[in-house]
């Protein structure tokens, strides 16, 4: 099955050519390698690109493990380039070769040679890009499978299908199974046996269960506002264990680093200042969230406001919890302050939403509730709730605009309406 990525594809073939070392990260099994060695190789053939051009090294691969040694790669991908002409040289998971920097720097001024790598793992962050290539690094991050993407390749009705995304996600090798217990078993053993094994190897962390531990915490509390101190104390008085919150945030760092989630910082919408703590996470893939969990957790709300975080991080959004101080007065006659949380403040380049989350809008009283936030805000950007249920697309006297889950998913350009 040909899984069609055609946002990433898109993204690398605008970069090429570039004169930078193109690289490309993810978490594992989101689909890097295939998206590099098959969808854009075949484009390459396609646009009349000689297959001898075309140099492709996968370092996984144990029959590659001698161009493990960096002179060795250098002097085979030396060989392989025996004309002036146009070389496009991919490496699968380079972060294996040793001195891997040395190597792709080293085809930074070799004008007829363009380079794509893939890389899984911390020495793949975006400041390590920057730093490791000399200013020459073009990131470019791959996800698991979207929702348009994943609609491409299943056949259905779209309300079991995404009910079927948001419960064991958009991982393209779970996508093309059939079984449930199939699923299900692949995302637990990954989860254990890949992510956590990465990183607990990775960063040599002794405390195996506190990092699991915290996994699972971070999963029961996405959408909700937390940091390492309200987890330090979760430790002490649920778990009865100590865990200090330097540890604990330096784990979600490693985290982060393994692309498993993303955090959402605090945005005061009225002072226009970011608040550090406390933060949202939100699980990069949600099957694998779903398996920390046993498939227990699973309240539909939650996982949409997720989903709808993924997507806006996809095309490009940098993605904020919005915050709204008001004022009002008490049954003392004090005057009183609370605030008010917008879901998702977006921002790309000089453009920005505002966005509300909700599973449906039944009643008036559950309107005004979900309204009331972004009739507060006091600017023209654009403001919009996000509802699960088949509502159809409309605009009320406010302004505000209202959009079911699935022309938000399914539209590319839903936020341009």
């Amino acid at each position: 099955m040909e899984i069609k990525r055609n946002i990433h594809l898109n993204r690398i073939i605008a970069r090429k050519g570039n004169g930078m070392i193109k690289v490309i990260t993810g978490m594992r099994r989101c689909g890097k390698s295939y998206l590099l060695f098959t969808l854009f190789h075949n484009y390459l053939l396609e646009q009349g690109v000689d297959e001898l051009h075309i140099i492709k090294v996968d370092m996984e691969d144990r029959r590659n493990a001698a161009l493990r040694n960096p002179d060795a790669l250098l002097n085979y991908i030396d060989s392989r380039m025996t004309d002036s002409q146009q070389y496009y040289i991919l490496l699968d998971e380079v972060q294996l070769v040793a001195e891997f920097e040395d190597v792709l720097n080293s085809y930074l001024k070799i004008t007829n040679a363009d380079v794509y790598v893939t890389g899984s793992n911390a020495k793949f962050l975006s400041k390590d890009v920057i730093t490791e290539f000399r200013g020459r690094g073009d990131e470019i991050r791959i996800t698991p499978l979207s929702f348009q993407e994943f609609m491409s390749a299943k056949e259905g009705n779209r309300e079991d299908l995404l009910n079927e995304y948001l419960t064991y996600g958009g991982l393209p090798q779970v996508v093309t199974m059939d079984e449930i217990e199939r699923k299900v078993e692949y995302l637990k053993n990954l989860f254990t046996h890949t992510y956590i094994r990465d990183i607990k190897e990775r960063y040599e962390i002794k405390k195996d269960d506190d990092l699991e531990e915290l996994i699972n915490l971070v999963a029961s509390n996405i959408g909700s506002l937390t940091n390492p101190t309200k987890l330090e104390n979760c430790f002490k008085s649920v778990k009865q264990s100590s865990l200090s919150k330097d540890t604990i945030k330096n784990y979600l760092d490693l985290m982060q680093d393994a692309f498993i989630i993303e955090k959402s910082i605090r945005f005061d919408i009225k002072g226009k200042k970011y608040i550090d703590t406390p933060s949202k996470y939100y699980f990069t893939d949600l099957g694998l969230r779903n398996a920390r969990l046993n498939f227990r957790q699973t309240e539909f709300t939650h996982l949409l406001e997720n989903a709808i975080y993924n997507e806006l991080r996809l095309r490009g959004y940098s993605v904020d919890v919005g915050q709204i101080p008001i004022f009002t007065i008490g049954e003392d006659g004090k005057r009183q302050r609370s605030t008010l949380e917008v879901d998702f403040v977006c921002n790309l380049g000089y453009k920005r939403c505002y966005i509300q989350s909700a599973y449906a809008l039944p009643t008036e009283d559950k309107m005004k509730q979900e309204f009331n936030s972004l009739l507060r805000i006091k600017d023209s950007f654009k403001k919009i709730v996000i509802v699960g249920t088949p509502t159809p697309t409309y605009q009320n006297e406010e302004g505000i605009l209202t959009m079911n889950i699935y022309d938000f998913l399914m539209n590319p350009d839903s936020l341009n309406i």
